[in-house]
């Protein structure tokens, strides 16, 4: 879609951003709270929570139509969290090159193929995160000997595409980049958006 459709435009009156209050500093996020006014007039009070980082999902893709997946421990919600290699880039990198990065550090592949297939924001209600999500083909392993976080103790899976889909459709990969981004790329395989035998071995 070159063009955004007529009902895509802005309607009403923005919210209004008063006087700013930071309750919240570190490397990762800031807590900003607000005096603020609704787009209804009436005044109100809002937390802003600011990352530092752009949010990266990469979609690593092999030739056979199998796909990488993460295992890890998330603090949050204290569970246990299958994903496709995700992290952050500085807000002034490129978000090619962090996705690079993370791919190397998360998995130990490069690619020879990137294309930017998803923006997204996330949780927009009380947070400014944003992300990119790139799909990753032509795979092979990173020669660019990137270190892992020494928070993470990651397990690396290689499954079928049709099965994490299936998995993220049943509700159990419930990290919002993964589902969003086999979806995009469920739609890329059969809409002719990839190479024609990497789309045939995804689809099985």
């Amino acid at each position: 879609m070159s063009q955004k459709p007529d009902w895509l435009r802005p309607h009403g009156r923005p919210w209004g951003r008063g006087e700013g209050r930071l309750i919240y500093d570190n490397p990762w996020i800031r807590v900003t709270e607000y005096d603020a006014e609704a787009p209804t007039g009436r005044p109100a009070l809002y937390g802003v929570v600011s990352f530092k980082n752009l949010a990266l999902a990469v979609l690593p893709l092999h030739d056979d139509g199998t796909v990488v997946m993460v295992g890890q421990n998330r603090f949050a919600l204290a569970d246990y969290s299958w994903e496709i290699p995700e992290g952050g880039g500085g807000l002034d990198v490129d978000p090619l090159e962090s996705a690079r990065r993370e791919l190397a550090e998360e998995t130990g592949l490069a690619a020879d193929h990137w294309q930017e297939v998803l923006r997204a924001q996330l949780s927009n209600s009380i947070t400014d995160e944003r992300a990119v999500g790139f799909v990753a083909w032509g795979l092979s392993q990173s020669t660019a000997g990137h270190q892992a976080d020494d928070t993470e103790e990651l397990v690396i899976a290689r499954v079928p595409f049709r099965e994490a889909l299936d998995a993220a459709l049943a509700g159990h990969l419930q990290d919002v980049l993964t589902v969003a981004m086999l979806l995009r790329a469920y739609h890329m395989a059969r809409e002719g958006d990839l190479p024609r035998e990497l789309s045939r071995a995804m689809l099985g």
